[in-house]
């Protein structure tokens, strides 16, 4: 089965543009590629960093910061491996949830250690809006994790779509050699 490709997307028939801000330097550029690639497992990692770009680690600090505070760099964050941690199964639960109380639910939602992503996304299928990838060691306990955040929240209507195989996860790369 071939998918079809709108014509006109992304962007409602915009061109997407491949430029990069002309305040960001070649240094800046090297510092994101690096950061990207994930911070190395040692006691000071941003010295390990910092020698690898062949500059201070003080340099390095206050240039991080500079890039958080012009916007450039966001955050950065753990990402963890569900099958290494012993979570063999993901199934995004998709549950209707009345508008006004999409942030309180939302939050709720989120606060259970089992779901990774939470997201509102406008009404799907027959009105599901809210979505949660909840991950456990079988289905049984995504039904039972599930089940804990019905509770817990007071919505009765949601359904769990279970993955069954994943094709592709990365994530995009900025200032690589491959450009």
């Amino acid at each position: 089965m071939r998918s079809k490709i709108k014509p006109g997307l992304p962007g409602k028939g915009k061109k997407i543009k491949k430029s990069v801000p002309k305040d960001i330097g070649e240094l800046e550029k090297r510092i994101i590629g690096t950061l990207q690639a994930g911070l190395p497992l040692e006691s000071r990692p941003y010295q390990k960093i910092s020698q690898k770009l062949g500059i201070t680690e003080e340099l390095l600090l206050e240039k991080i910061k500079e890039l958080q505070t012009r916007g450039y760099l966001r955050r950065f964050g753990a990402t963890l491996n569900p099958p290494k941690a012993g979570l063999r199964v993901g199934g995004m639960a998709i549950w209707k949830v009345p508008e006004q109380d999409c942030e309180k639910v939302g939050g709720i939602m989120s606060s259970f250690p089992e779901v990774s992503h939470c997201y509102q996304r406008p009404p799907f299928d027959e009105g599901h809006n809210l979505f949660t990838m909840i991950h456990g060691r079988d289905r049984d306990d995504c039904e039972r994790i599930a089940r804990r955040i019905s509770e817990a929240t007071g919505i009765e209507a949601y359904r769990i779509l279970f993955t069954e195989e994943e094709f592709k996860k990365s994530t995009f790369r900025y200032f690589t050699d491959k450009g």
